[in-house]
């Protein structure tokens, strides 16, 4: 006889008191089904049909394996295995659904029409109406209203939470559109922040939302977040991202963190009282260049809804009290593979902010930290010459044009580039220089100007001259040139 778990689904512990994983002793599957309907025989009509036999509709795994087409019955176990029993479910039956003509009792600090809105979270044991009201009391800061943040919002908005603040200062782009779900054709150059508030308070007048206009900073952002109860990360940038994970640990509030890029994605909670703290995972940035930003390295649009909707579920269990959080533990989503893993994290008992020696007892200068200059200043620090969209389209009508070098990567060359260019992705400039050591001048772009720049200085740093980076890169040039040049 081997000792084997059978996990339950919802649907079925409540014929198994409530129990997810029931411990049983058996040698086949079979065996091991039998006996769990015996151990709790509301189970037995749920999973035999009259003639003994396992039903249809139920699906049976051994350690995640499909043992269906496997003579199930007579498939052998051995110590450890793992059975799901998996049932087919659907969204209810339409008999057991409340009419909207249907009278509904009116229970204390709830009027008949946040009932039948709620319906179905009072119907979970879980939820029910105090967890509702709990809702209803909660305060959500939702940092970056973008691509994480406008799925994250508009779940926490329909499940009845009661504020919701929101940090952003950008304007709609038509580039958001394409997965930052809380925005429309019509809204595209409106404060997002604006098109946002009426979207959400339409979708649920219950709840307030409440916009703050401005980028977080370490001036403000002690507080901000201590006005709420916890913090989601939406941001797009580590150092807000530090800076969020450092005043929520200074301020004992939960951390829900979600990042993407490209097709993956990470979702975990740092709450530093219970576990770690993003700085336990990544003590230290990454170089300013070495992860490109969603503009610069794409994302596909489904994924921040995916890890948007992680983070709004992770959120919504902390407000309640309910269920196993993340803390702990990192989720990793691969889009393309559509796999699922779990890594366990570990406290640092040397974290600078966290552990009982910490030494970093307050907010920093986060820019500084990351690596990356003040405002306007990243050029000027690295002394790099540039040159106008105007200057270079004056030069490049001269008899002697400079080498125009485009150092975007493939995918953004498809979409738009400039007359006469030259396509040396930034990455491979270091192995190509002899492409351009002939040129009497050579002028780089990019997208905005950011990667022109770096690779301008590399250039000089190997010995070139008359190399300079074009100001505002290809996004410059379409608007002060040629209009024709696709922006993105």
């Amino acid at each position: 006889m081997s000792k084997v778990t059978v996990r339950l689904p919802t649907p079925l512990r409540g014929f198994a008191g409530g129990a997810t994983d029931v411990p049983l002793e058996g040698s086949t599957v079979g065996a091991l089904v039998e006996s769990l309907a015996d151990a709790h025989p509301g189970l037995r009509r749920h999973l035999f049909n009259p003639e003994g036999h396992l039903r249809s509709f139920v699906t049976v795994y051994l350690n995640d394996e499909d043992v269906r087409y496997l003579a199930k019955e007579a498939t052998p176990v051995k110590d450890g295995d793992v059975l799901s029993i998996v049932p087919a479910i659907a969204g209810g039956s339409p008999a057991s659904r409340p009419s909207a003509a249907t009278p509904v009792e009116k229970t204390p600090s709830f009027t008949s029409e946040e009932l039948r809105r709620y319906s179905r979270h009072l119907l979970l044991p879980e939820v029910g109406v105090a967890g509702q009201r709990r809702l209803r009391e909660s305060k959500v800061l939702l940092v970056g209203a973008g691509g994480l943040g406008a799925p994250t919002a508009l779940y926490l908005a329909a499940a009845g939470v009661g504020e919701i603040g929101l940090v952003d200062f950008d304007a709609i782009e038509v580039s958001n559109l394409q997965r930052q779900v809380l925005y429309t054709s019509q809204d595209v150059g409106r404060p997002k922040l604006e098109a946002a508030k009426a979207r959400l308070e339409a979708l649920n007048p219950g709840t307030r939302v409440v916009p703050h206009s401005e980028r977080l900073t370490s001036a403000h952002a002690m507080e901000l977040i201590g006005a709420y109860d916890l913090v989601i990360d939406g941001t797009d940038n580590f150092p807000t991202r530090y800076l969020v994970n450092d005043a929520a640990v200074l301020l004992g509030k939960p951390n829900v963190y979600g990042s993407i890029y490209r097709f993956e994605g990470q979702v975990s909670v740092f709450d530093a009282r219970r576990g770690p703290c993003y700085r336990c995972l990544y003590p230290e940035p990454p170089p300013p260049d070495l992860v490109p930003s969603c503009a610069e390295g794409g994302v596909l649009g489904v994924l921040p809804g995916v890890v948007g909707v992680l983070q709004a579920t992770e959120a919504i269990k902390l407000l309640l009290g309910i269920g196993e959080p993340l803390i702990g533990r990192l989720v990793l989503y691969d889009a393309l593979s559509l796999k699922f893993r779990e890594l366990k994290l570990q406290k640092n008992p040397d974290c600078v902010l966290c552990s009982p020696q910490a030494t970093q007892k307050g907010l920093i200068d986060y820019a500084e930290f990351c690596g990356v200059p003040g405002a306007g200043a990243a050029l000027a620090a690295a002394s790099v010459p540039e040159i106008t969209p105007e200057g270079l389209q004056a030069e490049l009508r001269s008899p002697d044009p400079p080498l125009l070098v485009d150092v975007r990567d493939p995918p953004e060359w498809a979409i738009s580039r400039i007359e006469g260019a030259v396509l040396i992705p930034k990455g491979e400039l270091g192995e190509r220089v002899d492409e351009i050591t002939r040129a009497r001048s050579v002028v780089l772009y990019c997208r905005s100007g950011r990667r022109s720049a770096d690779a301008t200085k590399l250039l000089l740093d190997l010995g070139f001259a008359n190399v300079r980076s074009l100001k505002g890169g290809i996004n410059a040039w379409s608007e002060k040139v040629d209009p024709s040049v696709v922006r993105y």
